[in-house]
């Protein structure tokens, strides 16, 4: 199982109540509800609507994590 760096931005940071954190799991979708058990519905209804990148990179499904990697959350920016 892999360790990784989970970044949040914007509402994901609201929501979860903090900018980073470390999470364990074996491919993005496990690290994914890990968080999403971690920081509750609100966090979970944010990251329906974001982007998901790994290591800087649109994520290819089925890629397994590896130590170190990381995941930032990177929901829509509205402007105005």
């Amino acid at each position: 199982m892999a360790r990784v760096e989970l970044r949040l931005f914007a509402a994901a940071r609201e929501a979860a109540g903090r900018a980073h954190d470390q999470l364990d799991g074996d491919d993005l979708d496990a690290v994914l509800e890990r968080a999403c058990e971690r920081y509750g519905d609100q966090f979970r209804a944010v990251l329906a609507r974001a982007r998901v990148w790994v290591n800087g990179d649109e994520p290819v499904v089925g890629r397994a994590l590896r130590d170190g990697d990381e995941v930032a959350v990177l929901p829509p920016v509205s402007g105005g």
